[in-house]
């Protein structure tokens, strides 16, 4: 069996990849580990997927297999399930999405007790005991593990999340792209009881849906419906609704990296940023760390990943931090990105200042930025390469020090990512294409399928 965890839980092409057996042993061996003799309870979320049922039963199954208790609180976001398990007495939570991927693929992730994504020692241990499924038991009579069904329990997060919106938006225009995910029905009731004028889009998942030209990753679609509504802002979460997106009234994108520089600054007058400090990742812009410094606020840098962001904050007591894709974490209200609270940060801010989002987007300039993804036939070894490490060197060189080079695997895909900022966008792109062209001369091109 390959290496089952990637950088946000086991993910694959749903009943090919991620198969109900996978999630069946996946289900015995987390259950075990997680929960153990001392017995309790884990929850089940899903986002609308077509193959979120599917998956949910065999994960339920394998975790009553070993005599842990399920409760399923079907379709939810990522972060209302993380709170849900956090406020509880479960043990444990186990979330069936794929977030922003196409409707085909699926994934599981686990969060332990506290709402918390797992350690990479904890996601080694359960990788260990599906590879040796005879170490876990097989009770029967009484002993098996109940499951039982109680979708009102969603109602406690929306509860929850509803009273953190205080405030008068009675003055806002909103577009609200639901992205036909965990959030359509959530989502709108939230926004609506904050007062704010809101036009809900993609809000009518059929289970195939989600995603597809939607969502915080085609923020090209609420940008033009905020345009034609002539509204004030767009709000586009993703399938999971762990991360979200705005634009302003004229349709321009506001991403996670503006978010975070908006709110950093916020909190940051208001004396609740902690130590001054915002946790990024290596992938925000550079721009973002020119704003800070003129800002007098700290930038403290994990790998990508939520959870590494997660890990730096509670390591360090911050309470700021996220990923230029818009997942941003308040620590004070969650262990996990929270696009829905996000929202209502924003609005909340636009509210107390009477400012635009253009307005309050202005506090950094996004400076050119180029991705490539160079598609190769083994990740493996790249670092070590000498003529890859040369032509980084070399690009490097030719920026001159007005900008950056990053370079680093995928965590889910057969792919090197290229990532360049600076000035000169045209130059950024040569450059670029140096770099994925010695990489895949030297690591190869993938096979083509027949």
């Amino acid at each position: 069996m390959e290496k089952l965890f990637g950088t946000d839980g086991v993910r694959g092409l749903a009943n090919s990849e991620l198969t109900p057996e996978l999630a069946f042993t996946l289900g015995r061996a987390a259950a075990w580990h997680l929960a153990g003799k001392q017995g309790g309870e884990i929850y089940i979320g899903r986002d609308p997927r077509l193959s979120g049922a599917m998956l949910e039963s065999a994960l339920a199954a394998g975790i009553a297999s070993v005599g842990i208790n399920v409760r399923l609180v079907g379709v939810i976001t990522t972060p209302g399930l993380a709170w849900l398990t956090r406020s509880s007495d479960a043990v444990a939570g186990a979330m069936i999405s794929a977030s922003h991927n196409p409707m085909e693929d699926n994934g599981i992730k686990f969060v332990n007790t506290w709402g918390i994504k797992l350690a990479d020692s904890q996601e080694e241990a359960i990788e260990h005991l599906c590879l040796n499924q005879q170490q876990l038991p097989r009770p029967t009579g009484v002993n098996l593990g109940r499951i039982v069904r109680d979708e009102e329990l969603v109602e406690k997060y929306v509860s929850a999340l509803s009273e953190t919106a205080n405030g008068d938006f009675s003055s806002i225009r909103l577009v609200l792209d639901c992205a036909n995910g965990a959030a359509w029905e959530i989502a709108p009731r939230v926004l609506a009881a904050t007062g704010a004028q809101v036009h809900v889009i993609n809000a009518k998942p059929d289970g195939c849906n989600i995603n597809d030209h939607c969502g915080s990753t085609h923020p090209e679609t609420v940008a033009a419906a905020v345009v034609s509504q002539q509204a004030d802002l767009g709000l586009s979460l993703d399938g999971d609704s762990d991360r979200m997106i705005a634009v302003d009234a004229s349709g321009n994108v506001v991403d996670g990296d503006k978010l975070m520089m908006i709110f950093a600054r916020h909190m940051k007058e208001q004396g609740t940023l902690n130590h001054d400090t915002l946790v990024v990742t290596v992938m925000s812009n550079l721009g973002l760390h020119q704003a800070a410094e003129q800002l007098g606020i700290n930038v403290a840098t994990t790998p990508v990943g939520d959870r590494y962001v997660w890990e730096e904050m509670a390591k360090n007591d911050y309470s700021l931090g996220g990923e230029q894709s818009g997942h941003i974490i308040f620590r004070q209200h969650a262990t996990t990105g929270d696009g829905l609270f996000s929202a209502l940060q924003l609005l909340k801010i636009m509210a107390d200042k009477k400012d635009s989002l253009a307005e309050l987007a202005s506090v950094m300039e996004t400076l050119p930025q180029v991705l490539q993804n160079v598609r190769v036939a083994a990740k493996n070894g790249w670092e070590k390469d000498a003529a890859i490490s040369q032509a980084i060197a070399w690009a490097e060189e030719q920026m001159a020090g007005r900008g950056r080079v990053l370079v680093r695997p995928s965590g889910t895909e057969p792919v090197i990512r290229v990532m360049l900022e600076g000035p000169d966008k045209k130059l950024l792109k040569e450059l670029a294409g140096e770099i994925g062209k010695t990489i895949q001369q030297q690591l190869g091109r993938p096979q083509q399928k027949s």
